[in-house]
């Protein structure tokens, strides 16, 4: 069977992987806090554990891999964007934390869906677990690791020789190092909430301590615990998550389940960058997945732009590398365009995939597969590339480029005339285009700007019948009869391009 091996951020060091069970192989991966749109960090993990959850299905069969990413939707950050929007709409404030939680699951499954990611066996919501929270802190407590205090219930971090290991940290240094004003019912500065107090209006379940919520860290181990067992094979998530959020995951878990594992091999992915910065609101280049999408950027593009670094290096996202991405895939796009996948695996692409997750030398190899399209495409999948339904965008920038061809070649003839000192064929060939809606700007140096006009496109569609539309537009023009305008804006210029030519050649 294939090897596979993966850094452990727990020892350090590469390991091979040998699951527990080679029949079920199980995988956690620590989800969003649902109350507003993924960023590009948040999409990362998505991306870099969709390539393992497809390596070890590879592997290990699709039947055989159980991987669980979670929904948080009970949290403090929920609870002030509710009450934020109640204060602007009234209305009862569970009421509208469950529609908010709800719409931001549908906008982060309909985005990562975009980037091309499978989606995991499980996705439980934490709300759904609250019981299995209270029962493992109600064996905390009895086992000496928690305690109860005005309400809350904290974690003795103390209780815990191992605390720390994961992120490399001492209990003192971490004390010595605190900088924040530590809650007068914490035994120890390090303790940390299991269960908090809720207000008459926030959510709240009943418990041996008073009706509340959980603390976050409990959230995921509870539901690891439910879904995967004491025992499971990996759990990841972003570096950001290594420390409290992991450590305390690992503190909680091991001592409620003292002869379990809970997870085996941690895995951790590196922080997104942008053109060299950190990515902040504060230097004006923080963005959302949607945010790209909605300019035009494919969620293919952003998968391969995330595939050229390494997972656990830090990702710097640019513009170049965007641009650079879109005309690779356009390629290989255009060489597999009808071709039926070899059913072949290379080694030069599970190999590197197989080496903890070396994506950017998997692709390398697919560079040089180029004269295999059939090979290309069977093995670009396995990386989650060239996949069928992601492939809409090209078609409409395929259209792009032709009808661009179309207009450079209608922008050379203007371009002739005017040497030629033929300014009446050259302002023909502008007022011609400007009547159709497509104005052109000359640039310093020669250059020509052109700008296509959304409201012709229309009216042109709006003339045609039906059986024209589905002529003209056929790919374009969806089941339902709804359009996307600015993709048959392409269409529209090579139709309104060719025609003008066929003027000239009349002309001439």
């Amino acid at each position: 069977m294939t090897e596979i091996t993966l850094h452990n951020t727990r020892t350090r060091r590469k390991e091979a992987f040998t699951p527990l069970d080679p029949d079920n192989v199980r995988m956690y991966v620590c989800g969003p806090t649902v109350y507003d749109r993924a960023h590009l960090g948040n999409a990362r993990p998505v991306v870099v554990f969709d390539v393992l959850y497809r390596l070890l299905r590879h592997v290990y069969g699709a039947d055989h891999v159980t991987y669980v990413r979670n929904f948080t939707d009970v949290d403090d950050k929920i609870n002030a964007r509710a009450r934020d929007m109640q204060a602007k709409g009234g209305g009862d404030l569970n009421a509208i934390i469950r529609t908010l939680t709800d719409e931001t699951i549908d906008w982060y499954h309909a985005d990562m869906d975009a980037l091309g990611a499978l989606r995991p066996n499980m996705e439980p919501r934490a709300t759904e677990y609250i019981g299995q929270m209270v029962g493992m802190i109600e064996g905390l407590v009895a086992k000496g690791h928690a305690y109860a205090a005005e309400g809350h219930v904290l974690f003795d971090v103390r209780s815990y020789p191992d605390y720390g290991r994961l992120s490399g940290r001492s209990v003192d240094d971490m004390i010595a190092g605190a900088r924040v004003e530590v809650a007068p019912y914490k035994r120890d500065p390090l303790d940390f909430v299991l269960w908090k107090p809720s207000a008459s209006d926030e959510p709240g379940w009943d418990s041996p301590w008073g009706r509340g919520r959980p603390g976050w860290h409990i959230e995921c181990s509870a539901m690891a615990d439910e879904l995967l067992g004491a025992s499971f094979d990996i759990h990841g998530g972003g570096i950001d998550l290594q420390f409290p959020h992991h450590e305390n995951e690992i503190a909680q878990s091991c001592c409620a389940h003292p002869d379990g594992d809970f997870a085996r091999y941690w895995l951790h992915n590196e922080m997104v960058q942008v053109e060299g910065k950190k990515m902040s609101k504060s230097f004006g280049n923080f963005f959302t997945v949607r945010d790209l999408l909605k300019k035009g950027i494919p969620g293919e593009v952003i998968r391969f732009v995330m595939l050229m670094t390494h997972y656990r290096s830090p990702m710097d996202w640019t513009e170049e590398k965007a641009e650079e991405a879109a005309q690779t895939l356009m390629k290989w796009r255009s060489l597999t365009d009808g071709v039926v996948p070899a059913n072949i695996v290379h080694e030069s692409i599970i190999d590197p995939i197989c080496d903890d997750l070396n994506t950017s030398a998997a692709l390398a190899a697919l560079y040089k597969m180029e004269v295999q399209p059939r090979a290309l495409l069977f093995n670009a999948r396995l990386l989650g590339l060239l996949q069928e339904g992601q492939g809409a965008w090209y078609s409409k920038r395929k259209l792009f480029y032709a009808a661009n061809d179309r207009l450079k070649i209608l922008l050379r003839k203007r371009q002739v005339a005017k040497a030629n000192k033929n300014y009446e064929r050259a302002d023909w060939i502008r007022d011609a285009l400007k009547a159709r809606g497509i104005t052109i700007v000359d640039m310093p140096g020669g250059t020509v700007q052109p700008k296509t006009s959304l409201e012709p496109v229309e009216e042109y569609f709006n003339r045609l019948d039906e059986s024209q539309r589905r002529e003209v537009f056929g790919d374009l023009y969806k089941s339902d009869k709804s359009v996307d305008l600015s993709a048959l804006a392409d269409r529209y210029v090579g139709i309104v391009v060719n025609e003008i030519l066929y003027e000239i050649e009349g002309l001439e």
